[in-house]
């Protein structure tokens, strides 16, 4: 891209709860500018950015989709990179790895809905990487829509400054189009099939005093943003111009001081133009957003910045990584600086290697237009790596940079899977290990004793795709056992003790002394192991603490109870002893892990287990029940609400344990009229007698049970 011509990009991303119309709006996107010529619908199934066959069966977007698409504003010609994310929160990392390489967000919003769970989860996730957005609040033709109602729970639960620069004409069936803030005037669209034309008229008589009163508070919203406009709004607010207000509102929108809020019905097919014009007029470029910030490969105290232009050295994040099976693996990358050209060599700088891109793509769905050449700013998609993963820094060899690598949660839920036959063998390894590179929430891990391969993920629709694809995409039939909780262990009580490991052979010996505190970590400690070195006098030499640190570090993957591992732990080395010709550093890290279970078993080991949050939307006369139902599930009811709609919200946490197939039984108990959402909490303590059937199941230590 030449010079000058980036401020004409757009990364956006397009982020939501299930079901507030992510995918059809991209679908209009798509059809307006131009790359479709016919609407893709979800519940036909042929939406064209849910490429998946799960996606179109289920109505669902799991994969996070990039397109690129064109679209001219203002007499210029903008290039907007779009990645339609999952609503569902099983599929939560897909957005937390998209949110982390665009440069702003369209937060989409159910008119009826409003607010919802998964809506607060992106928000915040939207607000840990600093991504300006817009709001666009679609179903306005729903029964039950309320545009002002949306903007109000905004401010409410996600602290927003929502700033409304449209407002609809009519609302549920009677919903004929907006009126313009901005311009003060009225977009009608009457076209139903494509809503292709809008016409631009006055605004309706009956509706002149509230937009005067909304444009007014637009008005004094952004003021702070332009002096020209301050002063002009306190002299003679008439004589501002449309330039000043898109220009005050796309410095406070960049700030993310406010939120521009625009609505629409993209079913209907009205609204969708104004909200590609808000996408160019207020969300950031490249060349807005701050200079990306890695650290040194030799040093990693050392900042270094890497800014949007075409002369700087070669940085650039992979966040996705796809198996296609026409090209192979696609990786996605954004390029921050310099850029890729096909053919050429980059430097991985995780892996320390050279790669060589053999070919270049920019996406359209699961469709590939090659290309020469990936500049800065840009999304795009290589072909030929070796070694690569989601969270790689790729970079030139002469300027190395390591970018932050993205942290993913750790999945609660496992299952066990075998083929069906010895020919499905070789193919279930390839297919998990394919699946396991492409999402980062999901992980593969073989029971040494039991010799079963356990698949963990987020929750059971993510075990059910991942199933799904090995059948269709790796042709592997298997079997898979009940679902399993993926447990943790901690230790409640404080332990000294002296750990002497002492092995003599015909040559060379091994001694290694230890003596060391272990104890629960203190609170508000973010880490894993909490690692202190006391030793006085060299007792133990400097070179041997950071193997005592490496066995703490290796035994927590195996608590002593039924070797589930140990989230947390701090461990303060306090004297010991050294051999000058038997100690080595292997010595002392196995007498670290010896400690490590001796401690752990005189420190009243228990067992964690993880709670999820439920918000369950059921219907007034069904809320007894599902509340008895919650109980009897180890359930906490936390609070209730009632929603514009009349029905109520329950909102609990209840472990996972206990909530396999819940959905299922909460059609059952409400005759299919409640809705649920459950995420992950946190971990908690396990009662003892539940503690005790669980480790008797895995034929764990129960005797350790405090």
């Amino acid at each position: 891209m030449k010079d000058g011509q980036l401020k004409y990009t757009r990364n956006i991303g397009i982020m939501a709860h299930i079901d507030a119309g992510k995918t059809t709006t991209s679908e209009r996107i798509l059809y307006y500018t131009g790359l479709t010529h016919k609407i893709g619908e979800v519940h036909d199934g042929a939406a064209t950015m849910d490429w998946m066959v799960q996606e179109q069966e289920r109505g669902i977007t799991i994969t996070s989709a990039a397109t690129t698409a064109f679209w001219n504003y203002a007499g210029d010609k903008y290039k907007i990179n779009l990645i339609d994310t999952p609503g569902h929160v099983d599929f939560t990392v897909e957005v937390e790895r998209s949110l982390r390489v665009l440069d702003g967000a369209i937060a989409t919003f159910c008119a009826v809905g409003g607010v919802e769970p998964q809506s607060e989860t992106v928000w915040r996730q939207a607000d840990k990487y600093n991504v300006p957005r817009i709001a666009y609040v679609n179903k306005m033709d729903r029964n039950g829509a309320n545009f002002l109602e949306v903007a109000r729970q905004m401010r409410d639960i996600l602290g927003a400054n929502p700033c409304p620069i449209e407002l609809p004409i009519g609302a549920e069936e009677h919903f004929k189009g907006v009126v313009d803030l901005v311009r003060m005037k009225a977009l009608y669209w009457h076209d139903e099939t494509l809503g292709a034309e809008y016409e631009v008229d006055e605004i309706p008589a009956d509706m002149l005093a509230e937009c005067e009163e909304y444009r007014d508070k637009m008005l004094e919203a952004i003021a702070e943003f332009d002096e020209d406009l301050m002063s002009k709004y306190f002299d003679d607010p008439s004589t501002i111009t449309e330039e000043e207000i898109r220009r005050a509102l796309r410095a406070a929108t960049l700030k993310m001081e406010i939120v521009p809020m625009l609505c629409g019905s993209s079913f209907k097919n009205k609204g969708v133009q104004p909200l590609l014009d808000a996408v160019c007029a207020y969300l950031p470029s490249p060349e807005d957003s701050a200079a990306i910030v890695g650290h040194s490969l030799s040093d990693p105290d050392k900042a270094i910045e890497r800014h949007p232009v075409p002369d700087e050295p070669l940085c650039a994040l992979v966040f996705k990584i796809a198996t296609d099976p026409y090209v192979g693996r696609l990786v996605f990358f954004r390029v921050y600086s310099g850029k890729i050209e096909a053919g050429s060599y980059v430097f991985n700088a995780r892996s320390g290697k050279k790669e060589r891109i053999s070919r270049l793509f920019q996406m359209h769905s699961n469709h590939q237009n090659p290309m020469e050449v990936i500049g800065c700013g840009d999304i795009g998609a290589g072909v030929g790596f070796k070694d690569v993963r989601t969270g790689d820094t790729l970079c030139s060899e002469g300027a190395p940079i390591v970018l932050e690598a993205m942290d993913f949660p750790a999945p609660v839920l496992g299952i066990a899977v075998e083929p069906k036959t010895q020919k499905d063998l070789d193919r279930l390894g390839v297919g998990l290990q394919k699946l396991a590179e492409e999402d980062p929430t999901f992980q593969v891990e073989s029971n040494e004793e039991t010799g079963q391969t356990i698949i963990r993920g987020m929750g059971e629709l993510h075990l059910d795709i991942i199933i799904d694809r090995l059948k269709r995409e790796f042709k592997v039939e298997c079997n898979q056992g009940r679902p399993q909780v993926t447990y943790k262990e901690a230790i409640t009580e404080a332990v000294e003790l002296r750990e002497v490991f002492k092995k003599q052979t015909g040559g060379r010996g091994k001694f290694a002394d230890i003596i060391c505190r272990v104890e629960p970590v203190d609170e508000g400690f973010e880490g894993t192991l909490d690692f202190h070195d006391e030793v006085k006098g060299g007792d133990i030499p400097k070179e041997y603490i950071p193997s005592i640190q490496k066995g703490f570090t290796t035994a927590m993957r195996n608590g002593v109870l039924a070797g589930y591992p140990v989230e947390q732990l701090k461990v303060t080395v306090l004297d010991g002893s050294y051999h000058p010709v038997d100690s080595d550093q292997l010595s002392f890290e196995i007498c670290a892990i010896q400690a490590f279970k001796k401690a752990c078993a005189k420190a009243k080991p228990v067992l964690m287990e993880p709670i999820m949050k439920v918000e369950v939307v059921t219907p007034e006369e069904n809320m007894g029940d599902v509340i008895g139902d919650l109980n009897k599930r180890r359930g906490q009811v936390q609070g209730m609400e009632t929603s514009r709609s009349g029905a109520r919200i329950v909102k609990a946490t209840a472990p996972l344990a206990e909530m396999f197939g819940y959905v299922t039984a909460l059609r059952t108990i409400t005759s299919g009229r409640a809705t649920s959402t459950m995420s992950f909490s946190h971990y908690q303590e396990v009662n003892r007698s539940i503690a005790e059937k669980v480790l008797a199941e895995v034929q764990g230590r129960v005797d350790l049970l405090k």
